[in-house]
């Protein structure tokens, strides 16, 4: 059996590592937005050529420097009445409460949400820009001003520097609509770093951990405030784009099985990372290796059976960045051991595995088997794989995280399609949140008990009653979506 100590010190350490990461990026952060305010406030009060406004431009670039040093992107966004930058809520002070109030009115004033700042960032940028933002602060507001300002800016050169729509603080949007697209946006920027990472590695160039983190973060913080949005996206599952968005699949799930055992925020953004980097192993396999169509000969499964102990030793080479969580290399080397260790790689000792390697186990298992791979013409319904992760012990799965995952997806899992006792044909948008009734999730219908194909069908409770308290509908069998030319992952994006 392994030593817990070691084990506990490493989560202390990185636990203290990203608070201490999270200090420095908060400090940053204000510096930025009190350096964005003092320029606003000299050019709106002296000429461009003005010494007073040439350092509060100097200040307001290297400030942006800074942050872009420390986590490769630079984003300010408003929620409400709070500011973040690159997702760390700046706190409100009294000797900050002008600069941020300011700084904040003048970008509702431009009907601006979000501000991401390239590295590539000039300082003549910022010049243009912040005299643009005073222009239209003080412009009637039109159903057009974002659109203006942004045609102005590229009209102006600025080029590093975007703008767009408040997400979460618009309260004209849509609530459902806006969380779908902010979820997508999530999902699409995970995908697209995860991607660059292992193509990276493949190729033997450097990675941004950095980027990694900040997907991971982002990914956290969706399942936190709007999971069944993001845990929805898992039904993509692109066959061109598997390894990529497998991973990113595996996150969500691990990350919302996390949530749902009760882990803190920083504990969460560390199981992200290890089921993030699960698989990372894989970038050292050969691609024929990886996308042969029909079974693995003897030597081509030792190959694969390699990909544990790979994924390790590439996650020791960008432990230079200091940003790996050590239980994320535990992850990456027990996801595939099973819980009797008779998995592989094989254990040379006695050991318990981490509790992140089993939720990761559990995750890319349920997402492996109900994903279209090269090998494979069809998948496993998402019911019977969870009954087999269930029922079956030698699948070598934490029978207490399996029950965590099918509360979280339910019996009938997200994107499951189902017909139902009124005839009628549907996909499980989500589980109910009553755990009681499990077996009775929220579907969308899709197909009307007339054969008729519905657009944007509604959401049903299958827990609903009439006034006799019969159920209105109940599920009467899985179907295969495909039969019925239904693709699940359209219906949440």
């Amino acid at each position: 059996m392994t030593d817990p100590t070691p084990a506990r010190e490493g989560r202390d350490t990185i636990s203290e590592t990203m608070q201490s990461t999270e200090r420095v990026l908060r400090h940053a952060g204000r510096d930025f937005l009190v350096s964005l305010y003092t320029t606003l406030r000299s050019l709106k009060l002296y000429p461009i050529e003005n010494d007073a406004v040439q350092h509060a431009l100097d200040d307001l670039a290297n400030s942006a420097r800074t942050l872009l040093r420390i986590e490769d992107q630079l984003e300010v966004r408003i929620s409400g009445e709070f500011i973040f930058v690159n997702s760390t809520r700046l706190r409100l002070e009294l000797d900050n409460y002008a600069s941020f109030s300011h700084v904040l009115s003048t970008l509702v004033q431009c009907g601006v949400g979000v501000v991401q700042v390239d590295e590539a960032i000039e300082r003549r940028e910022w010049q243009v820009f912040v005299s643009l933002l005073l222009t239209f602060s003080t412009r009637e507001s039109t159903p057009n001003k974002l659109v203006e300002l942004q045609q102005k800016m590229l009209q102006g050169g600025v080029t590093h520097i975007m703008v767009d729509a408040p997400g979460e603080s618009d309260d004209n949007y849509d609530d459902a609509e806006r969380a779908k697209e902010v979820a997508k946006r999530t999902y699409e920027r995970s995908v697209a770093v995860t991607k660059e990472v292992v193509n990276s590695v493949r190729m033997g160039r450097s990675a941004s951990v950095k980027r990694v983190k900040r997907a991971v973060q982002g990914i956290v913080d969706q399942v936190l405030s709007n999971e069944v949005s993001l845990v929805g996206l898992t039904t993509i599952r692109d066959y061109d784009e598997y390894t990529f968005t497998h991973s990113v699949n595996v996150c969500i799930f691990s990350v919302a099985i996390g949530k749902r055992l009760g882990l803190t925020r920083l504990q969460l953004y560390d199981l992200g990372m290890a089921a993030l980097f699960h698989d990372v192993g894989k970038s050292r396999v050969p691609i024929e290796v990886l996308s042969k169509t029909g079974a693995l000969d003897e030597d081509e499964w030792r190959i694969m059976q390699s990909h544990p102990w790979l994924g390790v030793l590439t996650l020791f080479g960008l432990r230079g960045y200091g940003e790996i969580p050590y239980r994320g290399m535990i992850a990456a080397h027990e996801h595939h051991m099973k819980m009797d260790l008779s998995g592989y790689p094989k254990s040379l000792r006695p050991r318990t595995l981490s509790i992140y390697s089993k939720i990761v186990a559990v995750a890319d298992g349920f997402d492996a088997a109900t994903s279209r791979r090269s090998y494979q013409t069809t998948p496993l319904q998402p019911d019977e794989v969870l009954r087999e992760m269930w029922e079956n012990p030698r699948r070598g799965y934490d029978r207490i995280l399996v029950k965590a995952l099918i509360n979280l997806v339910g019996i009938y899992p997200v994107g499951t399609c189902v017909i139902l006792d009124t005839y009628e044909v549907a996909i499980v948008h989500s589980a109910n949140s009553d755990l009681s009734q499990i077996h009775r999730p929220v579907v969308r219908v899709l197909i009307g008990a007339d054969g008729r194909r519905v657009d944007h069908g509604p959401l049903v409770n299958l827990a609903d009653v009439d006034e006799t308290g019969n159920f209105r509908r109940s599920i009467i069998k899985v179907t295969d979506p495909a039969k019925w030319q239904i693709t699940p992952g359209d219906h949440f994006v």
